[in-house]
């Protein structure tokens, strides 16, 4: 067996780590007392941070952009291989995303086996395979113009069918233990299709790839407010969501995006009643200002994300060994360097995740046992106040990753020696 060949120099990555050691730990030690003050243990804190992960999507290390244009950069990657290098460097310098999450037939391999390997040795595995019949594929027999899973025309619905059980063949072949289910099924005008009927019709399709899930697998269904689709979404909403998901199955789980909702939902109520009920299957990343922007993770509410982990931290104090979610990154960075943001995301969420675990879980009980509304209030913002930045460093050092993870990118120079050696992707419309 070949042994695991990082992209970067790890003696680059020490050396950097040493000229920061010194100060992190002086930060370290100081937040530490401060913690202890309080009855929390910073090396209890630190542990489980550096036991959390989060996967990155393969898309993400692409340039994103809108319907109106893509602006690509140089030596951003131009196939799987490429991708998978980039996802590489990320987990070296952040050390908290091993896992990689494929679109297909975007990532499409003649040899998901031999790409295993590949992701092997590279320090990486396979999260959930991630299925596409929101576009048409060249040489594609039946055009999902009018929908696919949910699709009027049946020979359409079974080859979107067809295709997610093949994704499921390339997952198993992978590592990969979940399918993830999202369609931009829906209709952009009123009385366009049965709001009835088209559910059943996704219904009856998704029975079908359910049985073809292997025993150990999940099925991460995925909802989404609108877009494509603008009057109505098949799969719009979390109670949607949930019906189909019990509707399929003990394998069936939701998916949440924070990017997916109505203006001003209540996310965290939302992580709340599917974890209440066992149906919370995964979490995906992001952040939005106007609607499904998919912008940078933290970059516009990192309150929203602390609160979101405050109710995913309480789900596994609740759920125990049962609750297992899988979080993945899932964003477009249209004008920034796509590393530097996954490096930045991938800092937001182990931040909130940290601010999270300091919450006095005892204190915050008794609040809502007296009704002591200000004081239950105040225990969340406590938690949220406090700069986790040294237990982040700390983790991510002693796990060999960086100290300043996107300072450290830049050090290394990989976008500008990638762009040596890569082609120069073109300028469209589209997302990827």
């Amino acid at each position: 067996m070949s042994e695991i060949q990082m992209p970067l120099a790890q003696e680059a990555i020490e050396a950097h780590n040493a000229r920061h050691l010194d100060y992190i730990r002086e930060d370290y030690e100081a937040l530490g007392r401060t913690l202890n003050r309080r009855g929390v243990n910073i090396d209890a804190i630190k542990k489980r941070v550096s036991e959390f992960s989060v996967a990155v999507p393969s898309w993400g290390v692409g340039v994103g952009g809108t319907r109106f244009a893509r602006f690509p950069i140089p030596g951003e990657p131009t196939n799987i291989h490429e991708k998978l290098a980039d996802c590489a460097v990320v987990q070296q310098l952040c050390r908290i995303t091993p896992r990689v999450s494929l679109h297909l037939p975007w990532d499409h391999t003649d040899d998901p086996a031999g790409l295993r390997e590949e992701a092997k040795n590279l320090g990486l595995g396979f999260d959930a395979v991630n299925s596409n019949t929101f576009q048409d594929q060249r040489g594609q027999k039946l055009s999902y113009r009018h929908g696919s899973l949910t699709a009027t025309d049946r020979a359409v619905r079974e080859q979107a069918i067809e295709h997610n059980l093949d994704c499921i063949r390339i997952g198993k072949k992978l590592g990969s233990k979940a399918l993830t289910l999202w369609i931009g099924d829906g209709t952009n005008f009123p009385g366009q299709q049965s709001l009835r009927d088209s559910l059943d019709r996704y219904l009856e399709s998704a029975k079908a790839i359910y049985a073809g899930l292997p025993d150990d697998w999940r099925l991460l269904i995925e909802h989404k407010l609108y877009e494509p689709a603008f009057y109505s979404t098949v799969i719009s909403d979390w109670g949607t969501n949930i019906l189909v998901a019990k509707e399929l199955g003990a394998k069936a789980f939701c998916l949440i995006d924070l990017g997916h909702h109505a203006p001003n939902v209540n996310i965290e109520q939302i992580v709340a009643r599917l974890s209440r009920f066992g149906k919370l299957g995964g979490f995906h990343f992001n952040d939005s200002k106007y609607g499904d922007d998919d912008l940078d993770s933290g970059a516009i509410n990192p309150h929203q994300l602390f609160l979101v982990f405050n109710e995913l931290v309480e789900a596994e104090r609740a759920g125990g060994t049962d609750f297992h979610p899988a979080y993945m990154i899932d964003q477009s960075h249209n004008i920034t360097d796509p590393l530097e943001s996954l490096l930045s995301s991938a800092e937001a969420i182990a931040g909130a995740f940290a601010r999270a675990l300091l919450v006095d879980r005892s204190a915050l009980a008794a609040a809502r046992e007296q009704n002591d509304v200000m004081q239950a209030f105040l225990t969340l913002r406590r938690a949220y106040n406090v700069d986790v930045a040294p237990i982040l460093a700390m983790a991510r050092s002693e796990a060999g990753g960086a100290a300043d993870p996107l300072q450290m990118y830049r050090e290394t120079g990989w976008r500008a020696r990638q762009a040596r050696q890569r082609k120069l992707t073109l300028g469209t419309a589209g997302i990827v």
